[in-house]
């Protein structure tokens, strides 16, 4: 609860009262963000294909909400990220920091990774016509 404690410290400063309203009861904490574990296997077999071997890691576990876990309740799914760190260029910084800046060149990969993995997904699972 610090967070409202923040709030209601800068709305002092200024001068100001402010409310935080979390509405638990109408929305729930989001759940747990769970990898589908087939998805998880054809996300490393597509990414290994279009990268090489060393190019998928395992990323570390986060404590972190991610809405995606929502649409993980009514069907499975695979979350993932694109690594983007160019230090020749500087893009070293997280995406929440506010020196982050995107390397643009990381964008082709990222697109040409989500069709691959799409299009192979529907190659693999088409139904027999």
């Amino acid at each position: 609860m610090i967070r409202l404690f923040v709030v209601e410290g800068q709305a002092v400063v200024h001068r100001c009262k402010a409310l935080v309203d979390l509405k638990q009861d109408e929305f729930p904490p989001v759940p747990a963000t769970i990898n589908d574990e087939a998805l998880i296997n054809h996300v490393d077999k597509v990414g290994s294909m279009l990268l090489g071997p060393h190019g998928v890691k395992v990323g570390q576990k986060v404590m972190g909400g991610e809405d995606f876990a929502l649409y993980q309740q009514v069907i499975p799914g695979v979350f993932f990220r694109i690594g983007i760190r160019n230090d020749v260029i500087g893009s070293i910084h997280p995406i929440h920091s506010p020196y982050f800046f995107l390397d643009e060149d990381v964008l082709l990969i990222g697109a040409a990774l989500h069709t691959s993995i799409a299009e192979l997904y529907l190659i693999e699972h088409q139904s027999p016509s």
